[in-house]
């Protein structure tokens, strides 16, 4: 776990904002009043032990930790069901191709659905500058030293964005298999991302993500013909971990099985707009 690494201290930067974090939580974040400044989190020191704390002190502030983050996640979680949104959290190790994935994504379905984004990285604008390109409302979160988005900054973020109702709602999660896995954002669903260029098995590596994950992306199928990657083995290893985890070989290169994804995004929006009969299209 993250919560004795400092990754939970210090200083985050929502784009264009700053702000020192309250650490105490005392005061819940109310989703549509706007914020002029930048909330910030995780440049603590990274240590994988905290000198002269014991195992239960850690195990404590943990549990304290993701309880609040959990409270911050379930007023997301409110709030994308009052406005019909579906939210989805994009999670992988760096270099899988999930800005390439989200990108192709969004100019594929753009014309048929509202999209925002939330963009997080330790540093650079870089892939909400990408994002924005391709016209789409985005905001870049800058973790610093943290090596994940937690519930609070999510919940700012809404805030500044105000995504449309019935719309979608893309969260492009710190490049990193482990930490996100715990903290969850309101989302409907984690969906992990992984590369045929990485291992086959990254599902065992880190389990809690892929259990995490109600949906796995097997992405650049095109280079297939090159490495000597597993594909049956690879999704073997998924099922092993999470038996409902849903599977869908792609290529966000060229185009191979994204209709898969559209499908299930159309499919999985329906569920999110049950009581909302208006914003059902």
């Amino acid at each position: 776990m993250c919560t004795v690494c400092g990754c939970g201290e210090g200083d985050t930067q929502i784009e264009g904002h700053d702000h020192q974090h309250d650490h105490d939580h005392s005061e819940h974040h109310h989703h549509g009043e706007q914020h002029g400044h930048t909330h910030d989190y995780g440049h603590g020191p990274a240590h994988a032990h905290a000198p002269g704390m014991t195992q239960s002190r850690m195990v404590q502030i943990e549990q304290d930790i993701l309880s609040k983050n959990n409270q911050y996640a379930a007023a997301n979680r409110r709030y994308f069901q009052e406005h019909g949104i579906l939210g989805l959290n994009l999670v992988s190790s760096p270099g899988s191709g999930k800005t390439t994935l989200l990108t192709r994504t969004i100019d594929d379905l753009q014309p048929d659905f509202a999209i925002t984004v939330i963009e997080g990285d330790q540093q650079t604008t870089n892939d909400a500058e990408r994002i924005r390109a391709t016209g789409v409302k985005a905001l870049q979160i800058n973790t610093g030293k943290g090596c994940h988005l937690d519930g609070h900054m999510v919940g700012h973020a809404l805030e500044t964005l105000k995504p449309e109702e019935g719309s979608l709602l893309f969260i492009e999660n710190v490049g990193n298999l482990v930490c996100p896995a715990a903290f969850d954002l309101g989302e409907a669903h984690k969906v992990a991302i992984l590369s045929v260029t990485e291992g086959e098995d990254k599902p065992l590596k880190y389990p809690d993500m892929f259990h995490a994950a109600d949906l796995m992306l097997l992405n650049k199928i095109d280079l297939l013909p090159y490495l000597s990657f597993d594909v049956e083995r690879c999704i073997a290893y998924a099922q092993q971990v999470n038996p409902r985890i849903k599977v869908i070989q792609l290529s966000a290169t060229t185009g191979e099985g994204m209709q898969a994804w559209y499908q299930w995004i159309a499919a999985t929006r329906q569920i999110v707009l049950v009581g909302h009969p208006a914003l059902a299209v």
